[in-house]
């Protein structure tokens, strides 16, 4: 049997890593051995991708869908049925990032194009990955670099290039925002006939020579005649670089920290992690698949069980994931959306550049009365096949002691750990309905209920919240 800081370790890989797995699960993956499972996760071409055509074939408004709630509808379809956790993770961190927002952009098609390059790109080289934001027309029309011309610069690009998605603020000059939007000048959007006078379709990506600004220009320090290529490769060079990307990757895998706005002023949670992770860009030469092994494996990660509060998405994806109700094609996907957006996570659609402000931020008054129903209601219903498999593994252990369920019910749930407050209010509802007994139909069915009610308990609680 496996220890239980084994199974607690695994399923804390799993949650940060993906959106959580369920309890059946986690002995088999504890056999792979830990380092294993970190390598099948950072290697997502090697399971089974989403099979668009049969997708599409079956909830065939999905494809190419011009209503924002469908296209956040697909993506969370992903996000619950992958075999590839971190490859829609990772989707997710880049798009908390590089924060593009259909307010403005009005292309939903386009966006969930934008998040499918994060899914082929998430794990290759910073570099890399940033000439493809570079050239995602949603990202161009997103901060006007359409409107970027040689002789008549557009800055948008090129301060959010540098202010939040790759150095921030306090390590370029006003001066090297305009050399990189020069820089940037020509790379623009294609025009495209509309299916119809009013509708949407596929943008592309179009390089215009001819309105590319051609002159000298210095740019953190170095003269050239710089395209948007070598801007990139100056960038991932900078001191600065490695370290506001480990601070991300930080903050979305390890522990909540400030936002993004204030690290200019406030030093890191954990210097010593940031400085691993700088270490790593540094030796991998930003390759991001390289730099999440270090991440995955180090003793940073591992200690941090339960220091981050659960991103909508990740609540609501990690719940039905648990719970087993959205498995394969099914009716429902656009109501999941919805809940995103209603916990305070509307996909595709974050608040600004800025994106969305994490940690304590999610669970403000309103929102968290609207994550506490959602999980409760879930997790709560026992006719949910995952559910079921909760209270039949708590049935296997055979007649139990209030006590013993508390404890059943949060190892079956995770294994989930609570605080002593949460420990006490559970403790004292079980106790309320005695022992667990499974001897007859009626005790069968009264303990069914008491399982399900704990189950209810535990979603609701604060600790419920964290990853």
């Amino acid at each position: 049997m496996p220890q239980r800081q084994d199974i607690a370790l695994m399923a804390h890989l799993m949650r940060r890593a993906g959106f959580g797995e369920p309890r059946g699960s986690l002995d088999a993956r504890v056999a792979q051995g830990y380092e294993a499972v970190v390598e099948e996760l950072l290697h997502p071409e090697d399971q089974p991708a989403i099979n668009d055509e049969l997708m599409y074939r079956i909830l065939p408004g999905y494809e190419g869908a011009l209503a924002p709630p469908i296209n956040q509808a697909d993506w969370v379809f992903r996000m619950v049925n992958t075999q590839r956790p971190l490859e829609e993770k990772m989707a997710l961190l880049w798009h908390q990032i590089f924060a593009t927002s259909n307010a403005k952009v009005d292309n939903p098609p386009e966006l969930t194009r934008q998040i499918a390059m994060f899914r082929e790109h998430g794990l290759g080289k910073y570099r890399d990955l940033l000439v493809e934001l570079a050239k995602s027309p949603a990202m161009i029309f997103w901060l006007d670099n359409h409107g970027n011309h040689d002789g008549a610069i557009n800055e948008n690009w090129g301060r959010e290039l540098l202010e939040l998605f790759s150095l921030g603020v306090g390590n370029y000059t006003e001066d090297d925002i305009q050399n990189a939007a020069r820089a940037f000048t020509g790379w623009s959007i294609a025009p495209k006939i509309p299916r119809n006078p009013l509708g949407r379709f596929y943008w592309n990506f179009e390089y215009k020579p001819e309105d590319h600004d051609n002159n000298e220009k210095t740019f953190l320090g170095q003269t050239g005649n710089f395209n948007g290529e070598d801007i990139m490769g100056i960038i991932v060079d900078q001191p600065a670089s490695p370290r506001f990307l480990a601070r991300h990757l930080y903050r979305f895998f390890v522990a909540d920290e400030p936002h993004v706005s204030e690290w200019n002023v406030t030093p890191p949670v954990d210097p010593d992690a940031i400085e691993i992770l700088v270490d790593a860009y540094s030796e991998s030469q930003g390759d991001i698949r390289s730099i999440l092994r270090v991440l995955f494996n180090s003793e940073f990660f591992k200690n941090s069980q339960f220091a981050r509060v659960k991103s909508p998405a990740e609540l609501v994806v990690g719940t039905v994931r648990i719970a087993g109700n959205y498995e394969g094609f099914r009716p429902g996907f656009n109501n999941l959306a919805l809940e995103c957006g209603w916990q305070g996570q509307e996909l595709l659609n974050p608040p600004s550049v800025e994106g969305w402000h994490t940690g304590q931020a999610w669970i403000d008054a309103g929102a968290l009365m609207r994550r506490v129903n959602f999980a409760a209601g879930v997790l709560g219903d026992t006719s949910l096949p995952g559910v079921r498999a909760m209270i039949d593994r708590v049935k296997s252990q055979g007649n139990l002691s209030p006590q013993a369920l508390v404890a059943a019910c949060l190892d079956a749930l995770g294994p989930l750990e609570v605080g002593d407050t949460t420990l006490r209010e559970l403790l004292t509802h079980a106790l309320k309905g005695g022992e667990l007994a499974w001897n007859t139909p009626e005790e069968t069915s009264a303990s069914e209920d008491k399982v399900g009610k704990m189950l209810t308990l535990i979603a609701a609680s604060r600790d419920y919240q964290f990853a």
